[in-house]
Formats: C-alpha cells, sequence, structure tokens
C-alpha cells in the first residue's frame, strides 16, 4: 500500500505561512511517522529538528530528578515542538513524546534558525505562536494547583481534541496519568465519573467523547484562556 503525505496545511502554523515562505520551506519539510511514545527530544539536548504535528499530538514534559513527570503543554495540528531553537537557548529543560500517534513533518534546525533570522513573517508569527504556547504553560500551572482532578481531565481531553480530527484518543489511564503528574487510581475515578455522567465512553485505552458540550461545561476556566489566546494569536488562515 503507498502511503501519500499529509497536506502540510493541515499543521495550522504552516497554513499561517504567506505563500512565498511557505512555497520555500516546501522542498526541505520532511514527512515523517510519529509513533505512540516516540521522544523527539530529551532535556538538556541540543534539537536537530522542529516538528509539526499533523495527525499526531505531542506532549511537552517537565521530568524530576526521580523520574516523575508532569506535562506542561501539549502541541499537535496548532504549531510546532521546539521553540527553544529560534529563542535562542537550543535545548530546553523539558521532554517531548509523542502522546497521541500520527504524523507530521519536521524541518532542520539550521534551516528553521535561518528563516527566523530573516525577521520577518515568519518571525512574527513564531512569535505569536510562542505566546500562546506560553499562555497554556501557565494556566496548565495554575490548573493543576486550584482545579479538581476532574476539571483537569476536563481540560485536558478537550486541548487534545481540539488537536485531533475525530472524537477518539489512544490513550491508557497510565499515560493520562504521568501527563497530569498524578496517581493512576485518581485518573480511573474521574474517567468513570466522565463515563457515568455520559461525557465519555473508554475502553482498553480508547476514549471516546461522547457530549464535548457537556465536558466544555465541567471544565474549569482555564480551557477557555488557552483557546482564546490561540485563537487570537493564531488564525486559522493563509495570513500573517
Amino acid at each position: 500500500m503507498v502511503h501519500h503525505p499529509p497536506d502540510p496545511s493541515l499543521n495550522h502554523l504552516l497554513a499561517a505561512l504567506p505563500h512565498a515562505e511557505l512555497g520555500r520551506w516546501l522542498p526541505h519539510l520532511e514527512s515523517i511517522e510519529m509513533p505512540l511514545g516516540q521522544v523527539l527530544y530529551e532535556s538538556g539536548c541540543a534539537l536537530d529538528h522542529v516538528y509539526f504535528p499533523v495527525t499526531a499530538i505531542v506532549s511537552l514534559l517537565y521530568v524530576m530528578e526521580n523520574g516523575a513527570s508532569a506535562e506542561i503543554a501539549v502541541v499537535g495540528n496548532d504549531g510546532l515542538v521546539g521553540i527553544s531553537l529560534f529563542m535562542g537557548g537550543n535545548s530546553t529543560p523539558s521532554r517531548a513524546v509523542v502522546q497521541s500517534a500520527g504524523t507530521g513533518y519536521r524541518l532542520k534546525a539550521a534551516l528553521m534558525k535561518r528563516e527566523f533570522d530573516r525577521s520577518g513573517p515568519v518571525m512574527h508569527l513564531l512569535l505569536r505562536y510562542t505566546q500562546a504556547l506560553i499562555t497554556q504553560m501557565a494556566q496548565t500551572a495554575v490548573c493543576n494547583r486550584h482545579h479538581s482532578l476532574d476539571q483537569q481531565l476536563c481540560r485536558w481531553l478537550l486541548l487534545s481534541l481540539d488537536r485531533l480530527s475525530g472524537s477518539e484518543l489512544v490513550m491508557t489511564q497510565e499515560l493520562i496519568a504521568n501527563m497530569l503528574g498524578v496517581r493512576r487510581e485518581g485518573v480511573t475515578e474521574s474517567a468513570l465519573k466522565l463515563q457515568a455522567d455520559g461525557l465519555i465512553r473508554y475502553a482498553r485505552g480508547h476514549i471516546s467523547v461522547l457530549n464535548r458540550p457537556g465536558l466544555e461545561a465541567r471544565t474549569c476556566e482555564c480551557y477557555a484562556v488557552v483557546k482564546h489566546e490561540y485563537d487570537r494569536l493564531l488564525p486559522d488562515r493563509r495570513a500573517v
């Protein structure tokens, strides 16, 4: 069977590039498979590429010395993985792991830095995306501190759904617990509550969202804050 690479414009950040810039990038964008659990980069490592997920979702995790981790942001078809490359750090204390398998594109680090240093529309677009991502990171920290696990799980599900084309996630409760930095039993209890209320169906690592408006009503303000900032800074259209 022949597998055709996905349309790069299905990634919203690539779609927002002006035609001239996208045309310059296309010969250098490499279509890749992004399997579940793949580590795109580790804490402290220099980045060789930046990644543009199309159907995959990537978790940015902060990892403690004892191996415990917690998610600080999710990236899907809304953006890119590897902002430290053009923000001047070249490395980051976080780890990037594929949390939902799919496809995407990658671009070599040297080319991305060269494009950013042109100081034109690419730089302004990437800076707006970085602001939106920082908002998600900050809101995640606030949410983890002040809101219930039920609300956190709803926020996480909605953010993940926004970055997928369907309404189903392939995700074990153990992996969700690692993302949220909580015990697996807590995720199980919260997921069963959502299932009992008819909001989701969970079976063998598959989470199907049955009632999205119900999830939105159940979550905290953090989801709306993050979504509004992405919509404000990154309109889904080919314009900068």
